[in-house]
C-alpha cells in the first residue's frame, strides 16, 4: 500500500503535463492557421473613398 500514493503522484503529473502541452499545441495552431489566413485575405480597402481630395 505504501506505492499507491506515489503512483497516483505520477499519473497526475503526467496528467497535468500532457494537459499543459496539448493547451500549448492548440495555441500555436490557433495562432499559425490565424497567420495564414490574414496572408490570404488582405485587409479589405473598403472603407477608403474612391474620390480624391480635389472632388
Amino acid at each position: 500500500m505504501k506505492r499507491k500514493p506515489d503512483l497516483i503522484w505520477i499519473l497526475a503529473i503526467i496528467l497535468s503535463l500532457g494537459v499543459v502541452t496539448t493547451g500549448y499545441t492548440q495555441s500555436f495552431w490557433e495562432r499559425a492557421d490565424y497567420q495564414t489566413a490574414a496572408q490570404k485575405f488582405p485587409s479589405d480597402t473598403m472603407l477608403v473613398p474612391y474620390t480624391t481630395a480635389d472632388q
